[in-house]
């Protein structure tokens, strides 16, 4: 429910407006809920695939491993990181000066974009940028596939049919939004100087509608 929350923030931090003006306030905020909520989902994600981890290898612990003061736990500690995470790139980012020009070829306020319009060096504020994003993709996908090594592993020992497939519907919906989530955005974000329109409307809206 609260990455639901998060995704249906994320999106209309995003899609509802249309840039007219680079330097305008209100394309900072959205940059700054866009950058709050996309790297929230992303220990999100982290922390639900630790979730199935423990209701699939401890099922009979899990109640006492996640239980409601966990959950609020992790989950607070995701939007803190999502928060933080925002301040630091925001504050960096719009502190540059700015060319006249005030169109960028994209259709929300990101990072890359933004850049291209700077009159200063940008070199320290995209190795800057290359570290959030090594935080942000790199820490839960790492996690992420532990998780799922040790899920299989556990799956691969249960003998009846009927728990394999029980075991495989737990973690497909959460498995799908992770592949096509993190296959995008590491592109983006991980791949020097790369910015596809088409595969950022892939993980800000279709892994969203998912």
């Amino acid at each position: 429910s609260v990455l639901s929350i998060s995704e249906t923030c994320y999106t209309v931090a995003i899609i509802p407006q249309m840039l007219s003006s680079l330097l305008s306030p209100r394309y900072a905020t959205q940059f700054f809920f866009y950058l709050t909520f996309g790297v929230n989902n992303c220990f999100l994600l982290m922390v639900m695939g630790y979730d199935h981890y423990v209701v699939i290898c401890k099922p009979l612990r899990y109640l006492v491993i996640m239980g409601k003061k966990a959950c609020i736990q992790l989950a607070s500690g995701s939007w803190s990181i999502g928060l933080s995470t925002a301040i630091i790139q925001v504050s960096s980012v719009f502190s540059l000066p700015f060319c006249d020009a005030n169109l960028i070829s994209h259709f929300f306020c990101d990072i890359r974009p933004i850049m291209k319009f700077t009159c200063a060096d940008t070199t320290i504020k995209e190795f800057i940028t290359l570290l959030i994003s090594l935080r942000a993709l790199v820490l839960p996908m790492v996690l992420i596939l532990v998780s799922y090594v040790l899920i299989v592993t556990t799956i691969l020992k249960i003998a009846s049919a009927d728990g394999w497939r029980k075991a495989f519907a737990t973690c497909a919906s959460h498995l799908t939004v992770v592949i096509v989530h993190y296959d995008c955005t590491s592109f983006i974000y991980l791949k020097p100087k790369s910015q596809d329109r088409l595969i950022s409307v892939t993980y800000t809206v279709i892994t969203p509608l998912l």
